[in-house]
């Protein structure tokens, strides 16, 4: 099991590291040492938390759909010329930027503070880790 040090849960979760620490004290997260002796935490347990605290906003569409990557987000940029737009969305810790035509950006009424929904649906998905981990 892949140990994660207090300061890089502080920063997978978008919280302190002092609220990594409170976890560890009162047994939200089973504290662990790393192999030069700091403190850190298991990281299937991290996910499992960070799964668990993860808090979504509902999504406006409220529609079915087979996309299960929806990024619920306000609009913070919005680029356009006569014909294309690059439109971006912050949503919670994550950007995405999408390239759509103008008309669309006005037939959905797209403005800066607007709620969206980013909807991915992509046959590749491509996960990389640091450097020399998980190499074989």
């Amino acid at each position: 099991m892949a140990n994660i040090r207090v300061s890089e849960a502080a920063r997978f979760l978008g919280v302190s590291d002092d609220t990594v620490r409170r976890w560890t004290e009162n047994g939200s997260l089973t504290p662990v040492r790393d192999d030069a002796g700091r403190l850190a935490v298991d990281g299937l347990e991290l996910a499992q938390l960070a799964r668990e605290q993860a808090q979504l906003p509902d999504d406006p569409a409220r529609v079915g759909s087979s996309a299960r990557n929806r990024f619920v987000g306000l609009v913070t940029a919005i680029t356009a010329d006569k014909v294309m737009a690059q439109v971006e969305l912050q949503c919670g810790p994550f950007r995405v930027v999408s390239l759509m035509s103008s008309e669309a950006v006005r037939d959905l009424g797209l403005e800066l503070g607007s709620v969206a929904t980013a909807v991915v649906k992509a046959t590749t998905v491509i996960i990389e880790t640091p450097k020399g981990k998980g190499v074989a």
